[in-house]
């Protein structure tokens, strides 16, 4: 079977991922878990969450967010739990659910979108030394 033939295998998988991300009857972290392990179904998503999790957001900007190593640095220095057990996308998205609904960032109509983009560039040189 050449590679060809696994491309509507391949679309099928993309299809049902994209549309949990978008069924708003799920919660946000509900969503992210339910496409996260749809989209594992394909071959190099099986590990690590930045790749599905930039498809995901992709897919549905206002509600996923991208889950990478300088967000988790981040969260890491702020304390904010989130070990690499299974599932840890949709407890990522859960925590930016909980990040908006406890702060200020409401209230100014914030995104987990646009929190996981705050996380990012906060995280994403560590050693440079804050501006003085």
């Amino acid at each position: 079977m050449g590679i060809g033939a696994h491309v509507p295998a391949r679309r099928s998988v993309t299809e049902r991922a994209v549309t949990a991300v978008h069924d708003t009857a799920l919660t946000r972290s509900q969503a992210a878990r339910t496409g996260r392990g749809i989209i594992a179904e394909l071959p190099g998503f099986h590990t690590g969450d930045a790749l599905a999790s930039a498809v995901l957001t992709a897919a549905a900007p206002q509600r996923m967010a991208v889950y990478d190593r300088h967000v988790q640095h981040v969260l890491d220095a702020f304390g904010l739990p989130l070990t690499r057990a299974p599932g840890r996308y949709g407890r990522y998205v859960q925590l930016l659910d909980d990040l908006l609904r406890h702060g200020a960032a409401q209230a100014d109509g914030w995104t987990a979108r646009d929190i996981d983009t705050a996380l990012y560039w906060t995280g994403a040189n560590p050693r440079q030394p804050a501006a003085t």
